[in-house]
């Protein structure tokens, strides 16, 4: 499969301007390496809205889905460092979606990246992967390198600045991901979804993002 491993952590989250200087100092000099050094990660790149809500997204590969619910990132996730606590609590807005990578076609990642937010309907899910899995070919489209399907576990899908007893109702949802060389190819793959009426119900948010820098295991020796 293009997308590395076999278990995807998406974050994705709003920073005020006051905090958004060091919120990025924070994440490129810091957060990045400490979450791929976790044993089971492989890599990890970060976005930036090009037309997109929240502003910022995340996504980390691991071997596999089990690591996302390891002993070594739950350790992790207990032990975050001073600097990681004060930024967390500037997040808004937050998305954390621990998935499984069911679909990944293609090859490579791009420099841009089309997200849409889907809702599967309770007992569809069959269904609904099986006809995603019809559009996410991307050998007819110019400039698209791959495309996947993650699908969150909705018991571990859920943000970290929540309150763990509230309401979550986008924990089972689903992320289509589409690699692009650019922005200007994204319309015409992203419009498979958009434009399909058995999918528009379904579809919670999408958007648009470049690619601000990525990081694999052998960047840190690990």
């Amino acid at each position: 499969m293009p997308m590395a491993g076999k278990g995807m952590l998406l974050t994705s989250m709003n920073i005020d301007a006051a905090h958004e200087a060091e919120f990025n100092r924070w994440y490129d000099r810091e957060h990045l390496e400490e979450r791929v050094a976790i044993e089971g990660f492989l890599e990890a790149r970060r976005y930036v809205a090009h037309d997109g809500n929240p502003k910022y997204l995340s996504l980390y590969s691991t071997e596999t889905f089990e690591v996302l619910d390891s002993p070594a990132y739950r350790t992790a996730l207990a032990n975050q460092t001073a600097w990681s606590k004060a930024n967390i609590a500037h997040f808004q807005n937050m998305i954390r979606a621990v998935a499984r990578i069911t679909v990944s076609r293609g090859t490579g990642r791009g420099a841009a990246l089309g997200i849409i937010r889907l809702r599967p309907p309770a007992g569809g899910e069959d269904k609904l992967r099986a006809g995603l899995a019809e559009h996410l070919d991307p050998a007819n489209l110019d400039g698209i390198i791959s495309m996947h399907l993650i699908e969150n576990d909705p018991p571990l899908s859920r943000p970290i600045t929540d309150d763990p007893s509230a309401p979550n109702p986008g924990a089972g949802d689903w992320f289509v991901l589409i690699d692009a060389t650019e922005i200007g190819a994204l319309p015409a793959a992203m419009l498979r979804f958009g434009g399909n009426i058995a999918l528009k119900p379904l579809t919670i948010s999408s958007g648009v993002y470049r690619l601000m820098w990525d990081l694999a295991k052998s960047d840190i020796g690990g």
